[in-house]
Formats: C-alpha cells, structure tokens, sequence
C-alpha cells in the first residue's frame, strides 16, 4: 500500500511509518549498527510527523532524525533528513531516494 497523500487521516490520529518504510528504515539501521556508526534508535509517532532517530549513545541528542510528514508530500516531499545541529542534509518525495545520504563514500573526512 503505497501514501496517499489525498488521504484525510482521521481526526487525533497521529502520522506514523507504513510497514515497508519502517523495513527500510532498519534494515539501514542495522547496517549502520553491523558498521559501529549508531548505536540506538527511537520511534515517535506525533500528530503531524513520525520521526526515525538514531544514536550514537543513547544518552545523547540524536545523530540523525528522518521524518516523515504527510502535509509537505505535495510541495517539497514528506521525508528528511535531519542532523544533529539541526540541519536538513536532504529532503524528497521517496524514502530511497532520501536515505542514500547515508550510502558509503558520502562524507568525507576533512583535515
């Protein structure tokens, strides 16, 4: 079942990840453990967004946030990637298409 943006969820109904996008989401979730990069994530299914986070120690703020909200599906895309200073390191219409700001060879070191 693929979003439907046109769909009008119903009233106190909170945004939150279909079955195939929250797949996804771990299954880079565990690479990224398999890599030692992220260490803990949490889930958050909130009124007008759902938010993947992920950590590097759990007692910290998060490494990365992906969202997922609904309202902007039309305009600039519902999903982002956020960073740690806040910052959007990528937005679009597709979820693949968002998450491969995390594909290998990305970021560079820089001295």
């Amino acid at each position: 079942m693929a979003f439907d943006p046109s769909y009008a969820a119903p009233a106190g109904a909170h945004a939150f990840f279909e079955r195939r996008e929250l797949e996804r989401l771990l299954r880079l979730y565990g690479r990224m453990v398999a890599a030692g990069e992220w260490r803990d994530y949490a889930i958050d299914g909130l009124r007008e967004v759902a938010v993947f986070s992920v950590f590097r120690r759990a007692s910290e703020q998060p490494l990365y946030r992906i969202e997922k909200r609904p309202a902007l599906a039309r305009r600039q895309g519902a999903w982002a990637v956020i960073g740690e200073g806040g910052m959007i390191l990528r937005r679009g219409h597709e979820l693949d298409q968002v998450l491969r700001v995390f594909d290998k060879g990305r970021f560079k070191v820089v001295d």
